[in-house]
């Protein structure tokens, strides 16, 4: 058992599933409410921990776009993400794909651009420091409308040298990938990838208008495929990545417990699967924590542990002669 933990946490790994946003822990976030001088209903750290108490994904978001307020300076967002890239490199995360949500800040009044520069000059900064490799993503909050998406693509496309797909995040029930046929059809013609957030709550079916509609290269999440036989064959024989996130399903009650999760039998049935945080700081880790504790709870060999390190790089947007050097390294 002893060896599995340490293999993990001395394996160069990649994350493909993370919300810059979502790793704004309390410390910062007080830190960034006094210094922009914004009020937050919460009186100290311990009191807003305690809001953290999800039910579900609404539950959540309701305190992450809360959260999210105290981001206003181009400073805050490079603060951040440099928080961030110190957890990368306590993790041995040699290359991440992180997910930003624009709209959350652009329709509060903050410019696009120094939202992006902020995030991108900390990932440039890691880069020169201790060589993290990274790309961003931006994601459209499925919650609101198509015109507002397109409107925040033309915004992107100044950025389209930082920005390398885009994404689609935020509450699925009720909000199916089809709503953004005609936004994902635009992002493709102008060079972007793209990748959409599928099955974690929602039913088989936003899986598929994923595939189908949006053209997507991954599914982010992607735990209620088991619903669907006939997806599940599609996915495993297209080796169709699924970004899992285990620690965020519990804490967001898509399962009870770490032990009634679905990833081993996705490993069993060779689902195309890696571990990745979501939002680790309001879902209780990092991703050295997903894999520690996904480990112990459904008793993963040494063998899938490497499984889904090497699932990875294989899943990145890295070019196939990196994934390859990183992979022989495992």
């Amino acid at each position: 058992m002893n060896e599995i933990i340490e293999f993990i946490k001395k394996s160069p790994k990649a994350e493909l599933h993370l919300h810059i946003e979502g790793t704004l822990e309390p410390e910062l976030l007080f830190k960034l409410a006094k210094r922009n001088n914004i009020k937050i209903p919460y009186l100290n750290i311990a009191e807003l921990k305690s809001a953290y108490n999800f039910t579900d994904l609404e539950s959540f978001l309701n305190i992450f776009y809360q959260g999210s307020k105290v981001l206003i300076k181009e400073q805050d967002f490079f603060d951040l993400t440099w928080s961030y890239v110190l957890k990368c490199r306590e993790d041995n995360i040699v290359h991440t794909e992180i997910f930003f949500d624009p709209q959350s800040h652009v329709n509060r009044g903050v410019n696009f651009n120094l939202v992006i520069n902020g995030i991108y000059n900390a990932l440039e900064k890691a880069n020169k420091e201790f060589g993290l490799t990274s790309k961003i993503i931006m994601c459209f909050l499925r919650h609101l409308d198509e015109s507002s998406a397109l409107e925040i693509l033309d915004q992107a496309l100044i950025h389209k040298d930082k920005i390398v797909a885009v994404g689609l995040d935020s509450s699925e029930i009720g909000h199916p990938p089809r709503k953004f046929e005609r936004v994902f059809k635009k992002a493709i013609e102008k060079g972007f990838l793209t990748v959409a957030h599928a099955g974690e709550e929602g039913p088989p079916e936003y899986i598929w208008e994923a595939l189908n509609f949006l053209k997507v290269r991954r599914i982010d999440h992607g735990v209620q495929c088991f619903k669907d036989e006939q997806l599940v064959q599609k996915l495993i024989k297209e080796q169709i990545p699924l970004t899992v996130c285990p620690l965020s399903n519990i804490k967001l009650r898509v399962f009870n417990k770490l032990q009634d999760h679905n990833l081993k039998k996705m490993l069993d049935r060779g689902l195309m699967i890696m571990l990745n945080s979501d939002d680790p700081a309001y879902f209780g880790g990092y991703i050295n924590k997903n894999y520690i504790e996904s480990q112990k709870a459904l008793n993963l060999s040494l063998k899938e542990v490497k499984t889904i390190i090497i699932n990875s790089f294989k899943s990145s947007f890295l070019d196939q002669k990196k994934k390859e050097e990183w992979i022989s390294q495992i």
